[in-house]
């Protein structure tokens, strides 16, 4: 009989059955024969400086593939690290599945080495949560695993494996492995539903197709083509769901902003939502006005009336459900309403027109990211992290990729810190395009070390520091609140990030002057190398943005 390691039976599994070739985290001993049966298997391991840059990498592994992302980490302080990443996964949906290590069962309360209840801590951030005691089971229970991430709304799942299960041999015919991979299968809604919906969009004259990270995640964009030929309707992508469509199709409506959209939906009469959650950003539904009417499209059924009543909710995945609404459509035509709604927000456009077409000095954040996509193009992919920056990066920056434009911090738990993850995520799953990332140089120094990670693993992204110098939204929300003079843990100062980057091994640029963006961004392209481009920026600019999140705190 063939014996093989437990731990290696994990990589069989991984490389055999669900067809994994990489993997994210940080060596442990409580990890050794996952490692080792990483080698085996030849899974391509990325090392990171920090658990939750491990775990942030698999997420948008999950974005930017469509497959699920997979990290390990190590017992102890090793999961705390990673506790931030799983949460952020939870809350943004990502299918992202956790094997980590935990002290001996042997040792149980005994006062081990990083012994600690972690499967209750997790589990409530957690799809599924399990800890395996027999060593022929791990390939069913990493079967459940990725079955559990991806089914219904996909989210994140934790497998606890310990070291003294991972250490014995097993035979290979007692561990036998899945006959095939996890799959997500569809929910349908009824007949009658879809009659309904399509009644109401085919009577429509003002409407708005709206999708969130859902439209994304069930990989739409032939169904949502579909529905947009048929319908004519205009649409606003957003979160993981931006680019199933271009940013410059003829219906999207990117090209009136953040602030143009929030305009337009007062005028409405019927706003399709597929995928999206109507939290903090849209004032919990409050934005709305109450004669709207709305279709909302949601694996979960329990938002379909969430923070807002739906006049038909479509229960199902957002691909599936579109397919099968096509047929009950009429051919319609919009145009005309695109016009209004584009001339509308001229007004409120004017001043960040202005900005992106206009040197300034101090260089102005609008102006920074209209120089850095003129010269990189609508064919990479951006992504922004930080307050203010994460807002004037989403609204400035257009792509024709599929997430092409991704802002991890602006998600429910606003974690800053997620850009560099995701940037090194992006370019090791797109090896062939740019990856730009837009930083405040707050969110900047969350994962700065992972610079050491792109140069060790030669993944060449550019980051753009946007430095005011500042905690830019906190700074400005305190301004609002408590004065300029009493600003407490808001300010930062000049600091040469760039000079970081280059005693890591990559390339760095500091640019005060507007003439030295693009230059600079040459240059940093040209060295093949990580690099950072550091832009010291006007300090006093704010987005629109932060005014909202400063009434989304206030108390009274």
């Amino acid at each position: 009989m063939v014996q093989i390691k437990a731990g290696h039976l994990i990589a069989k599994y991984l490389k055999e059955v669900e067809k994994i070739d990489i993997a994210f985290g940080i060596s442990g001993g409580h990890l050794e024969s996952i490692l080792d049966g990483f080698t085996e298997y030849k899974i391509r391991t990325i090392d990171v400086r920090h658990e939750q840059a491990a775990v942030m990498m698999a997420h948008a592994w999950a974005v930017y593939t469509g497959k699920p992302g997979v990290c390990f980490l190590t017992a102890g302080p090793g999961f705390t690290n990673g506790l931030t990443g799983i949460v952020n996964a939870y809350l943004d949906n990502a299918p992202v599945v956790v094997l980590c290590g935990r002290a001996p069962i042997r040792d149980d309360l005994k006062g081990a080495l990083q012994e600690m209840n972690q499967v209750d801590m997790v589990k409530p951030v957690t799809k599924w949560t399990a800890t395996c005691y027999e060593a022929k089971r791990i390939p069913e229970y990493l079967s459940l695993a990725f079955n559990h991430a991806l089914s219904g709304r996909p989210g994140p799942v934790f497998l606890e494996l310990p070291p003294d299960i991972l250490s014995v041999k097993v035979n290979e015919e007692d561990a036998p492995m899945p006959a095939r991979p996890a799959r997500k299968y569809t929910v349908h809604p009824d007949d009658a539903d879809l009659k309904q919906a399509a009644e109401i969009i085919n009577n429509a004259k003002k409407p708005l197709f709206l999708g969130g990270s859902g439209v994304g995640f069930s990989h739409s964009s032939s169904a949502l083509k579909a529905f947009v030929d048929k319908t004519g309707f205009p649409f606003f992508l957003i979160n993981n769901g931006r680019g199933e469509l271009p940013d410059n199709h003829p219906l999207s409506l990117w090209d009136i902003g953040v602030v143009g959209l929030m305009a337009a939906v007062g005028q409405v009469d019927l706003i399709v939502a597929a995928g999206i959650r109507f939290n903090w950003v849209f004032m919990s539904g409050k934005i709305f006005q109450p004669q709207t009417k709305f279709i909302r499209i949601d694996i979960d059924p329990n938002e379909i009336d969430r923070n807002r009543m739906a006049d038909v909710g479509l229960v199902g995945d957002v691909a599936s459900v579109l397919v099968q609404l096509n047929p009950f459509l009429k051919k319609s035509d919009h145009r005309g309403w695109v016009s209004t709604v584009r001339s509308a927000s001229r007004a409120f456009l004017d001043p960040e027109l202005k900005a992106r077409e206009t040197p300034s000095d101090p260089i102005h954040p609008i102006r920074l990211v209209a120089q850095v996509q003129k010269l990189v193009g609508d064919d990479a992919i951006y992504v922004t992290d930080g307050g203010d920056t994460s807002y004037f990066g989403t609204v400035g920056f257009m792509s024709k990729e599929k997430v092409g434009v991704a802002s991890p911090s602006g998600g429910l738990l606003g974690c800053l810190g997620t850009g560099i993850p995701f940037a090194m995520a992006a370019k090791l799953a797109r090896p062939d395009k740019k990856v730009v990332l837009l930083n405040g140089d707050g969110s900047f120094g969350f994962n700065a070390m992972e610079f050491d990670t792109m140069v060790r693993h030669n993944i060449p992204i550019v980051c753009v520091v946007n430095n005011d110098c500042a905690w830019g939204m906190i700074k400005h929300s305190q301004e609002l609140s408590i004065g300029k003079e009493r600003l407490v843990c808001a300010e930062l100062g000049v600091r040469h990030y760039e000079k970081m980057v280059e005693g890591l091994g990559g390339h760095g640029e500091f640019v005060t002057k507007d003439e030295e963006i693009i230059p600079a961004m040459k240059r940093a392209f040209e060295s093949g190398k990580p690099a950072c481009v550091n832009v010291m920026t006007d300090p006093n600019v704010t987005s629109p943005m932060t005014p909202l999140f400063y009434q989304s705190l206030k108390m009274e």
